[in-house]
């Protein structure tokens, strides 16, 4: 029954609006009106002492008396009318509980009428009541359709107004049967993070009445929901949502089954232990009587995602105690079906109402850069693609490839850039957080795993980042958070920063990719510091890459240049003064083409706004493009600059350019540049410099190079920005450690990390050097055949390393095409194995003991300064990553000099696993003073013939292979270097003292041809007697041994075993077993295995000479003789089988087998 005294308040309501109504403007001395009033007066005044009465009672004399006098006279009379005194109380309750001026709490109450229908709550405001059509949306989502809505204004003593809005809302159909006593206190939770804006407003919020969730728990299914759409799971999120709502129960199940995995509390114990498997099995079975195919489909891929997930930040709570705003989740790929090839290793989802961000590592130990991407629909895609050439790329340093990525969800309405930027920043530092909050720390090389966090992998402290499109400038930010954290890599975390390599200034990025271009040219018989040639540029002269690259040469002539803003075209260039023009742009700060001296453009040229409607094209203009158009609009002239027939392309910008003919603009998927987008078969550039990323695609670098085209791809061009980063976070490692230890200041370490710049770079770019070098190398025959590369793929394949098709390599169709051809791998192509053999040779190594043995420190050293390694040696040595480091060094080194399937071979023909490998390959380089011959060949760029380099290098490689083969063979449980090095290294240097020596030694007709040939090349003397005697000295170690067994001098083992070799025509011999084509694996195998018996026969021949006995003195001569003397018959059986074999149409393994035989006969019948 209604109050009577509500109801006698509304009359006098009613009474007075009739009143004013009909009153006129002027009228206010009106009796009635005056009446009335008065006595609305007196109600008023019973209602507020009513309400003083109450707060007194409730809450005390003095808080109930202030919040008496606070609100004395501030509810409307609408309000009085409508409301007890018990009602204000509580909503003044709910309005003294707002803590900020966007904040809305909610209340449920039971109106007295218990006549009313539906369901009744209140919103209190600052200022207004709510708009209503901002509050629609929220009940909406949460299962309530409003049905009415009477908004108020409370206004405080102190000035302050408050809104109080009462709704009154009925049920959807689907959420009436939910338990609204229990859900109540979860829906004024919901609403007030909702529209406080820390949960979003979304379909999946009704799971909050349907499933009795609070927000935070519909907020965990909406993380996993959001990055099942960034896996391309095929279904929208409003159809996610519908389906957790249709099957309450088992989302009830999926949530309790994430808690008891990661709840910490639960940890520990038993019960918890059996009570998650007991869930898992509940959901399991409840999956099976799920009817629809697609509601499986999406309830399976929850319970998947949770039981993939290794972490969560879900359970750690703020310095205040509250929970965080966002959400990280770790998770496993491999445990992950369907998800998007390649799979990283771990992964890293951090979600938030206002960002969402991925972070991919290949491995344990990886690094890469953190994009701001505004590809808010798949940024994971873009991450994916990223990593994938970041794992290649970062095949030259340390780290395996790593790449992470946000989206700012939430953009600034204004649109303006520092606004923009500010929530940049803000989600940038929430994404390191999230990355941070889950990550294990060091302390004192002890494992600190973080506070609240259930972990279901291993120790994981590696967690390094860099700067990246839309965060250049971020690393101190970065640095600024891991120090909050007590991160154990301090500003190593992030390398960079201000106290980090600029690499703008030190142009590390465009000086490593012209060691490529430098390359390039050489081959073409072009010097790039003496010859003037063509530039076609993307890029400007602000730009770190672009820039510094265009100042590489003072011999570049760039005839045309664009970026987002200009397109700059220079026909007929002065080399000299637009080499000045563009330093001038380089150092003027923001400077774009815009800025360049017009006056020293030549006829016909200019600087065009892209924004231009069409570009008039000079005839100078069309002359230098090949083009009929007397006019273009922009990005058609841009994609004639493309074509233009120049010496190079340099891409130093962001953005797709080129891709294959049979690619579409969306396998590109860079939307931006599809209107200037040409085809590789239409370039009429003869190289392409990849300073920047992605310019090219993979496979219309291939397409290219197969029509003819010099290019590498842009990992290997453009490594020289990741590695000097490595160097940077190795050496910060290092240094830090030592701050930490107080044997040196922040000072001292900063301005030791400046004095080591040159150094750092020299390092660097040796690695760009060689690295380039290294894909000429593997196209010249003398280092790897067809066959090996096509082996290596597919033991790769097989052994689930590799997926040539997710590599744009060639199938063995595809080969056998290209074999009929007499074409072998692109460049491009051997780009991609160089990265594959450096990843499994450092994984390998790793393991191995070789990285921790101090014997081959040599290793180690050579990553770091000389400056550092004198100041520090203990230090290096100690070196957390010592064991990463050392693989990489060695397998960067051994890859790039001997070859992609050195390795692989290698490993096949002797069975010697990674470390003894790397272990003989080192005492090779040392023993043979290859170090020093190889810089010497290095330093020949220019001065000889690119195909005379080649020959050089192939002949230090064969030298290396015969003799790494040798040790693995000869000294199996000696491998040290020490004693091998004291063994070999001073007799094999005392037979090059001089050319007389070395003919002394080693027969002149087994080198002096290709000593004479070296010569006239212009190759210098000492260099050519050492390469052409290169393969005939590896012998030498066979016979330095016999002469320390026997205590004879090596000239006389010298001269008998190369002698044995003449007279037995086992040159001859040695040369078919080189010249032959194996077939298949076992035959190169074999081949192998005869070249090595070959020599181990001849060694034993040797001893057999000296073993004969002789009278007289016994010198070589008599030796040799005597021995043919008693071998007669022998060796007579030897010359008619070697005649037979000469005169035999084909010579293979058989043949090859029988003579073995022959000559095992021979050894061991002697003496």
């Amino acid at each position: 029954m209604t109050d009577p005294h509500t109801l006698q308040k509304q009359t006098l309501l009613e009474q007075l609006a009739d009143v004013l109504q009909n009153q006129s403007a002027d009228n206010d001395d009106s009796l009635e009106l005056r009446e009335i009033v008065a006595r609305m007066v007196q109600e008023s005044r019973s209602w507020d002492d009513d309400l003083h009465a109450e707060l007194v009672r409730v809450f005390g004399a003095s808080l109930g008396g202030r919040y008496a006098q606070v609100f004395s006279g501030g509810f409307p009379s609408a309000y009085r009318a409508r409301f007890p005194v018990a009602e204000a109380l509580a909503d003044i309750e709910q309005i003294q509980s707002i803590a900020v001026s966007t904040d809305v709490p909610m209340r449920f109450y039971q109106p007295r009428d218990s006549s009313e229908t539906g369901f009744h709550f209140k919103l209190y405001s600052e200022g207004q009541p709510v708009v209503l059509s901002d509050v629609i949306p929220i009940l909406e989502n949460l299962g309530m359709r409003v049905l009415g809505e009477h908004p108020y204004r409370v206004r405080r003593r102190d000035g302050e107004t408050f809104g109080v809005s009462d709704f009154t809302v009925e049920l959807h159909a689907r959420c009436r049967d939910a338990d609204l006593d229990a859900a109540r206190p979860l829906i004024q939770g919901a609403f007030r993070e909702i529209w406080n804006g820390f949960a979003e407003n979304d379909d999946f919020n009704q799971l909050v009445m349907l499933c009795n969730l609070g927000w935070r728990e519909v907020a965990l299914l909406r993380a996993y929901a959001r990055y099942m759409k960034q896996l391309r799971f095929g279904f929208s999120q409003p159809f996610i949502a519908e389906t957790l709502a249709r099957h309450p129960g088992i989302t009830s199940m999926l949530v309790a089954f994430f808690q008891k995995r990661f709840d910490p509390r639960l940890q520990g114990r038993k019960k918890g232990r059996v009570s998650a498997g007991k869930v898992e099995a509940e959901i399991l079975d409840a999956l099976e009587a799920v009817a629809s195919l697609d509601d499986d489909r999406i309830l399976r891929r929850f319970f998947v995602l949770i039981r993939a997930t290794l972490r969560t930040s879900y359970f750690q709570r703020q310095e205040d105690g509250g929970f965080r705003s966002y959400l990280s989740l770790k998770l496993d790929p491999s445990s992950i079906p369907d998800i998007p090839r390649p799979r990283p290793k771990f992964e890293i989802f951090v979600y938030s109402p206002r960002i969402e961000g991925v972070h991919l590592r290949s491995g344990p130990v990886a690094r890469g850069g953190l994009r701001w991407s505004d590809r808010i629909e798949d940024y994971r895609t873009e991450i994916l693609g990223l990593v994938k050439a970041q794992q290649v790329k970062n095949s030259v340093i340390v780290p395996a490839g790593a790449k992470g990525g946000f989206v700012v969800k939430q953009p600034p309405q204004d649109g303006s850039r520092e606004a923009l930027r500010e929530e940049g920043v803000a989600c940038y530092q929430t994404f390191i957080r999230g990355l941070l909050d889950i990550t294990d720390n060091l302390e004192d090389g002890r494992v600190v795993p973080p506070e609240s966090v259930v972990r279901y992998d291993g120790d994981d402290t590696y967690l390094v980042v860099a700067a990246d499109k839309g965060t250049a400038t971020f690393s101190d930010i970065a640095n600024t958070l891991a120090a909050e954290y007590g991160f154990w890599l301090g500003d190593a975390f992030a390398s960079g920063g201000s106290e980090g390599y600029d690499h703008k200034k030190m142009g590390i990025t465009a000086r490593g990719a012209w060691e490529s271009v430098k390359r390039h040219f050489l081959e073409k018989g072009t010097g790039t510091q003496a010859d003037e040639f063509t530039v076609v540029g993307i890029g400007d002269m602000a730009g770190d890459v672009f820039g510094n690259g265009m100042l590489l040469s003072e011999r570049i002539r760039l005839v045309g240049a664009f970026n987002h803003q200009h397109i700059f075209i220079d026909p007929q260039p002065d080399t000299g003064a637009s080499f000045r023009e563009r330093q001038r742009l380089f150092n003027l700060p923001g400077s774009t083409w815009a800025d360049y001296d017009t006056q020293l453009i030549s006829d016909g040229g200019g600087v065009f706004a892209r924004s231009m409607k069409s570009i008039p094209v000079s005839p100078e203009m069309r002359r230098m493009l090949g083009t009929k158009a007397r006019t273009l609009p922009p990005a058609e002239l841009i994609s004639a600059l493309l074509r233009a027939p120049v010496d190079m392309l340099w891409n130093g910008g962001i953005g797709t350019y080129v891709k294959a003919p049979f690619e579409s603009h969306e396998d590109v998927g860079d939307k931006a540049n599809d209107a200037l987008r040409i085809d590789s078969n239409q370039l009429r550039c003869k190289v392409l410099g990849e300073g920047g990323n992605l310019g090219v695609t993979q496979r219309a670098r291939i397409d290219f190079a197969r029509l003819g085209g010099s290019a590498n791809s842009d990992f290997i061009d453009n490594a020289g920005g990741v590695d000097c980063s490595d160097h940077e976070v190795n050496i910060k490692i290092l240094l830090n450690d030592l701050v930490h230890r107080q044997r040196m200041t922040l000072r001292e370490r900063n301005g030791m990390l400046r004095a080591m710049t040159p150094e750092v770079a020299d390092l660097v770019l040796r690695n760009n050097y060689r690295q380039a070098m290294a894909l000429s190398l593997a196209q010249n025959t003398a280092v790897a055949s067809a066959d090996q590369y096509e082996r290596l793929m597919r033991r790769l394949e097989t052994e689930g390393k590799l997926d040539r098709g997710l590599e744009f390599l060639p199938s063995d169709e595809e080969l056998q095409v290209r074999r009929e051809r007499g074409a072998g791998l692109t460049r491009p192509e051997l780009a991609v194995l160089v990265s594959y053999a450096k990843i499994e040779l450092k994984q390998a190594l790793v393991a191995a003991p070789i990285v921790h043995d101090p014997r081959f420190n040599a290793a180690l050293h050579s990553a770091f300064p000389a400056s550092l390694l004198a100041a520090f040696p203990e230090a290096v040595g100690a070196h957390p990553l010592r064991a990463e480091i050392s693989a990489t060094q060695i397998a960067n080194d051994l890859v790039n000099r001997m070859g992609i399937t050195w390795f692989d071979r290698i490993r096949s023909a002797t069975g010697a696993d990674a470390g003894r490998i790397a272990a003989a390959y080192l005492i090779s380089l040392r023993v043979h003073d290859v170090d020093a011959h190889w810089e010497a060949i290095e330093a020949l760029d220019g001065k000889v013939s690119a195909d005379v380099q080649a020959e050089l290098f192939a002949d230090a490689i064969r030298l290396v292979t015969r003799s790494t083969s040798w040790l693995l063979q000869n000294r199996r449980q000696a491998l040290d270097p020490v004693s091998c090095i004291d063994h070999y290294r001073a007799p094999l240097a005392d037979v090059l003292a001089s050319k007389e020596r070395l003919e002394s030694v080693i027969p002149a007709s087994r080198w002096q041809e290709s000593y004479a040939e070296y010569c006239k090349q212009k190759v210098p003397e000492d260099l050519s007697a050492w390469c052409a005697s290169a393969e005939s000295r590896y012998w030498l170690m066979d016979m330095i041994e016999i002469s320390r067994q026997l205590g004879q001098d090596l000239g006389s083992v010298a001269w008998v075993y190369f002698r044995l070799g003449e007279s037995l025509n086992l040159t001859w011999l040695d040369r078919q077993m080189r010249a032959f084509r194996a077939i298949g694996h076992w035959q190169v195998l074999a081949t192998i295995h005869y070249r090595d018996e070959l020599d181990h026969q001849l060694r034993n021949l040797t001893l057999s000479v000296f073993s004969e006995p002789v009278e007289g003195d016994g010198t070589p001569v008599e030796r040799l003789d005597a021995w043919r003397d008693d071998k007669q018959a022998l060796l007579g059986r030897w010359q008619r089988m070697l005649s037979d074999m000469q005169s035999a149409s084909d010579v293979d393994c058989a043949v090859f087998s029988v003579a073995h035989g022959m000559l095992r006969e021979l050894a061991a019948k002697a003496g």
